[in-house]
């Protein structure tokens, strides 16, 4: 019996300041506004798994990671979908 291994094309996100993140590893996209939210993100910094792409701007997204990694963002987390379902849009016409 032979195994057959179906390859996903890898995609990515942009999250500004030229940074992306695999949309694959994607658990979730928030909002930082609440204390949880917050709190997230100290925890995330505490453990070393937190991965400031912001460049120095105000944080708009968080990214939660299949890798229990945090990445935080300065675009909105509405661009950042609209950007993952115009990378869904431009896979699926190729």
């Amino acid at each position: 019996m032979a195994v057959v291994q179906v390859k996903k094309a890898v995609k990515f996100i942009s999250i500004g300041n030229g940074s992306a993140v695999s949309a694959n590893r994607i658990i979730s996209i928030i909002t930082p506004d609440s204390a949880p939210a917050k709190r997230l993100i100290q925890e995330a910094r505490s453990k070393g798994l937190l991965v400031d792409a912001t460049g120095g701007k105000k944080t708009k997204s968080i990214f939660i990671m299949d890798s229990d990694h945090v990445v935080i963002s300065s675009v909105s987390a509405e661009t950042a979908i609209a950007r993952g379902e115009e990378n869904d849009a431009e896979m699926n016409e190729g």
